[in-house]
């Protein structure tokens, strides 16, 4: 059994050890294994409370000493001109210590203020306590800003691309680091606000000629703060990593696994095979494999690797570029299920029935091979019966038989009956120049159908499993439309002719059944966007609520651990789950299993508004040289200022502004969301056709603003110059009243 050490010899250790303070250096040390870590997780506990420890970023450390590396702040230079600094951090007794800066030549200029992450000496008989040299700087934290430089006479201005900034910045001569007109910049707050005048920045970064093809995805990465360089450390540790080998895991090299991906794939992290059930009790059924890579294997917890996917959190895809969570060495290499190399895997067994439900499942830690890799059209065209060279040999044993198992589980999903959105996925298509050459309807197939049936029917196994094994995980969490959203939908749905079923627990099945009477009729895509809007947004949570969208008790993200930090979390917890190895979830990774839900539903969001943004660029790019041009589309939102159009050829969103409907004024009501026309009477509502013309196209704020021209064969004349859109004050007419008027406006228009 491990010697516990006494409370005295850890602060001794720590003492001698400053860089080696986590629990499980601790551990390490002195030899804790197993149970004996739960006594010496008590005794740091109490050492804590006794205020001889400070526990930080799960180390530990005495609380009146500086951490070997510490975030300073830098203060103003002494009589002699020598800096210094003072801790962030402290929580020692007394006033927190300071430390001189140990300046090298080549070192920046630092001003008072700026905050600077720096390596810490501790020094005897001195006025202060430590000497600092700087390792990076980290900076005052100012307004970032993003925009194009425009030089003047007395410096310049910088006027901000974001499509919520319109207010410019001046930039100070000297503070410009050369940059030229129409440059695409980022700079920073200089100085304090300022009431009067234009507040003041420094740039910090030329990002080169905005309209640039490959700046579009640029912006997008600065603006949303998307990490985008790998630090030396990580980019070393993940070139160190070999192929994993046969020991421990069981061969599945003899099975015909093949990936299929879209064409233009960057990587390969699911692999896929079927066959029919041969048990007798099972008529019918089949036997689905899905076998993922194990990048559990690679990303170990604490490691250079493990921190910095968790902090990117995914992958972001744009049209030009992948800002990937994890270094091409691993996601483009050793993580990939190329065909024909041995690949580590975590696969899982599934039997489903002959209408598809799954009976049973097992998981496994392997060894695959991938027997070929294959893209969706091309097994689309074998299945049609126009099979390419290299799917002919593999039509009998591998493509026929996985699309048999996906017809059964078409019968499973009827009878789930997830939600059956029906909104097309345009797909920008760019030049070899990096320009957009077009926007297409991205195709839908059954081999894409295909795939997403077996990856559900793998994630809901891996949150049955672990859910059975009792190990702690993180589910997809997808609650239900508030009742606000609910009734909101509702009112189109009547408003629109048709009806939703209220007084009872909602289910997909009646959100299904409102865009089955919708289909095929004017109003299609209308009650499809209503209810795409009603809908929550799904997010990690370690406790399970349920995933109301695919009528699923029980989810969880199991099949992308290359681009998704939820599935290497779930690829852990399987792992320590059947005792597979050292490598699965960590004490810390439990500990922190719910700020890590948070964290990475935060950087999906922010994945998701930069490739919005870089769409809504690139399209705005694409129709710029359309000014003029007339175009068909639908009401897609309104708003006080005027009301937005989804445009049919592209997808893109255009702006109306209110102050160009007509000679008239326009009241705006929330509740109904529609604009009434105060003279004419005229309702402009979600999902009326209109005709419109392009006015302008800004492609570095991706902004399209249109003039109304027809709307639902109505003739419109666009208002040029008139300032007002907002209606007079009148005597505001109860909400009851007001209503029920609207709705009947509302109708009428829509007939």
């Amino acid at each position: 059994m491990s010697q516990i050490p006494t409370k005295q010899q850890i602060l001794d250790w720590i003492s001698e050890n400053p860089t080696q303070t986590g629990k499980r250096d601790i551990a390490r040390a002195f030899g804790i294994k197993g149970a004996a870590r739960i006594d010496l997780k008590r005794l740091l506990k109490e050492l804590e409370a006794e205020g001889h420890l400070s526990k930080r970023d799960k180390t530990y450390r005495d609380p009146d000493k500086l951490p070997p590396v510490s975030v300073l702040r830098v203060d103003a230079p002494d009589a002699d001109g020598d800096l210094y600094a003072t801790p962030m951090e402290w929580a020692g007794e007394g006033a927190a210590p300071r430390a001189i800066l140990v300046m090298k030549s080549s070192d920046p200029a630092l001003e008072p203020g700026e905050r600077i992450l720096a390596r810490m000496t501790e020094v005897k008989d001195e006025p202060y306590a430590y000497e600092a040299r700087l390792i990076r700087r980290i900076g005052t934290n100012p307004i970032r800003i993003l925009g194009i430089y425009r030089t003047g006479s007395d410096g310049g201005r910088i006027v901000p691309i974001d499509k919520g900034q319109d207010k410019e910045w001046r930039v100070d001569t000297g503070a410009d680091e050369g940059a030229k007109d129409g440059e695409l910049v980022e700079a920073q707050q200089s100085g304090p606000k300022s009431r009067m005048g234009l507040p003041r920045a420094r740039i910090v970064a030329r990002l080169g000629d905005p309209t640039a093809p490959k700046a579009v995805s640029l912006i997008a990465i600065h603006q949303h703060g998307i990490p985008d360089a790998f630090p030396d450390n990580v980019i070393e540790e993940a070139d160190s990593h070999k192929p994993a080998g046969l020991k421990g895991r069981e061969d599945l090299r003899h099975l015909p696994l093949i990936t299929i991906d879209p064409a233009d794939a960057r990587d390969h992290d699911d692999a896929c095979y079927a066959h029919a059930d041969d048990n007798p009790k099972n008529p019918g059924g089949h036997v689905v494999w899905v076998a993922i890579a194990d990048v559990a294997h690679y990303v170990t917890p604490g490691s250079d690797l493990d921190h910095e996917a968790r902090r990117r959190g995914n992958s972001t895809y744009f049209p030009d570029r992948v800002v990937p969570m994890l270094p091409d060495r691993l996601s483009g290499d050793l993580c990939s299920l190329h065909e024909g190399v041995p690949r580590a895997c975590i696969a899982v067994r599934m039997v489903l029935d002959a209408q598809g439900h799954k009976l049973s499942h097992s998981f496994i830690r392997g060894l695959m091979k991938s027997h070929a890799s294959l893209n969706y059209t091309e097994v689309q065209a074998a299945q049609d019966g126009n099979p390419n060279e290299k799917c002919a040999p593999l039509m009998d044993e591998v493509i026929a038989p996985l699309f048999a198992a996906y017809e059964t589980t078409k019968l499973a999903r009827a009878s789930r009956q997830p939600l059956d959105l029906d909104l097309p996925e345009r797909k920008i298509i760019l030049d070899e120049d990096g320009k957009v050459a077009s926007v297409a309807v991205a195709e839908r197939l059954d081999a894409h159908r295909l795939i997403e049936e077996f990856m559900i029917l793998a994630n809901v196994a891996a949150a049955e499993e672990l859910t059975r094994l009792q190990r702690p995980l993180l589910f997809r969490v997808h609650e239900e439309p508030s009742p606000e959203k609910l009734e909101a939908l509702r009112e189109v749905a009547q408003a629109s002719g048709f009806t939703l079923a209220k007084g009872q627990m909602l289910k997909t099945r009646h959100l299904n059944h409102l865009l089955a009477q919708a289909q095929d009729t004017e109003f299609d895509e209308l009650v499809n966007m209503s209810t795409l809007r009603s809908m929550s947004q799904a997010y990690y949570f370690p406790q399970n609520f349920g995933h109301f969208g695919l009528a699923l008790q029980s989810y969880a993200h199991f099949t992308s651990p290359i681009r998704r930090y939820s599935d290497l979390i779930v690829h852990r917890a399987l792992i320590s789950g059947h005792g597979w190895g050292k490598d699965g979830l960590s004490a810390e990774d439990i500990e922190r299993l719910e700020a890590t839900a948070l964290h990475i539903s935060e950087t999906e969001r922010r994945s998701m508004a930069a490739e919005r943004d870089t769409t809504d660029r690139y399209l705005a790019s694409f129709l710029a040289e359309r000014v003029g041009s007339e175009f068909t589309g639908r009401v897609a939102g309104i708003a006080r200022f005027g009301l937005f159009v989804k445009l049919d050829e592209t997808g893109a969103d255009g702006l109306v502004p209110i102050s160009s409907l007509g000679n008239e004024y326009f009241r705006h009501d929330a509740d109904e969301q529609v604009l009434v026309g105060e003279r004419s009477g005229l309702v402009i509502g979600l999902g009326q056709r209109v005709t419109v013309r392009l006015a302008e196209a800004i492609p570095t704020t991706g902004g399209l603003s249109l003039e109304l021209l027809d709307i639902e064969g109505r003739k419109l004349t666009p208002s040029r110059g008139r300032k007002g859109g907002k209606s007079t004050p009148r005597k505001p007419m109860t909400s009851k009243r007001k209503s029920a008027k609207v709705k009947k406006k509302v109708k009428r228009s829509r007939r």
